[in-house]
């Protein structure tokens, strides 16, 4: 009996949801929680608790998110948040697996891998944060905590998601000077706010960096044919020159940017003299490219 695709879809989400999850908690317990350094959300929040309690900062997150989800589910539905649950769930116990793991035995310290180098480990912590969320993000996941108060407030008030994120974050991460009254650990606080949102967008884009190109040749059959062959679309519009008041055709082409190379060389062999555009385009959905997704 063959498994239906939409289970099929729900287990690759998930498996790639506990990688993105597993690259995050490692930038926040090999690199953040070593130096004291403050990061968003409610796994910041968690921290900033544990700096001055010494409660694990996993049972923060974990309380603090069943409140949240508790509210969440009443105002945004079981099916939004199931992969959230997950992902609370999961985040928690890797959280204090390795913890565990790396704490040293002795005196329950977590060593500093970086030795003195505490900007290094804000970046790559924070690197790895990002990107560790942008996977979770692209294959429908959260990790609950600030993006559960952003998309219910985003629900009633035309406010942005992002805004909503910043906010929180900014006072999360403030709120540590509280607690070590250092300027020097806030600014670092901030570093990785910043970097962390930087490789969460790069992470998120990297895999929809496709490109447009509009081809204006007299060959255009010829070009069009052997693209096609290539298994990419392309589609034929009508234009007029303004200048000369002749009709011509203009080729559409959408493809990945790691095809351009072979799309140019078509071109150029077919027809050197061909007038060519090419755009970067934000993401292609449809197929041949990425799925439309939405919870």
């Amino acid at each position: 009996m063959s498994i239906p695709n939409s289970y099929l879809r729900q287990g690759k989400d998930l498996l790639f949801m506990s990688f993105g999850i597993l690259l995050y908690v490692t930038g926040f317990v090999c690199f953040q929680l070593p130096y004291q350094i403050t990061t968003g959300g409610v796994a910041g929040l968690g921290a900033v608790i544990f700096y001055a309690t010494g409660f694990p900062a996993q049972y923060t997150f974990f309380l603090l998110n069943v409140i949240l989800l508790l509210i969440a589910l009443r105002i945004l539905g079981v099916k939004f948040m199931l992969n959230t649950i997950y992902a609370v769930i999961f985040m928690t116990i890797l959280m204090g697996v390795m913890q565990d793991l790396v704490r040293n035995p002795e005196d329950g310290s977590f060593p500093q891998i970086l030795g003195d180098q505490r900007f290094m480990a804000c970046v790559i912590g924070a690197v790895l944060e990002g990107l560790g969320l942008g996977v979770v993000f692209l294959n429908n996941g959260s990790t609950g905590g600030t993006d559960i108060v952003a998309a219910v407030v985003n629900k009633y008030r035309d406010v942005s998601l992002g805004q909503i994120i910043m906010l929180a974050d900014v006072v999360i991460i403030s709120s540590s000077y509280l607690q070590f009254h250092s300027i020097e650990l806030l600014l670092f606080g901030y570093c990785t706010m910043i970097i962390e949102a930087f490789a969460l967008d790069y992470s998120m884009n990297a895999v929809r960096q496709s490109v447009q190109f509009m081809i204006f040749s007299q060959k255009y059959d010829e070009i069009a044919t052997e693209i096609a062959k290539t298994g990419r679309g392309v589609t034929v519009l009508d234009g007029e020159g303004w200048y000369t008041k002749k009709a011509r055709k203009v080729l559409v082409v959408l493809c990945r940017r790691r095809e351009s190379t072979h799309i140019f060389r078509i071109i150029r062999t077919i027809d050197p003299s061909a007038f060519v555009s090419q755009g970067k385009v934000a993401g292609v959905f449809g197929e041949g490219f990425d799925k439309i997704k939405g919870k």
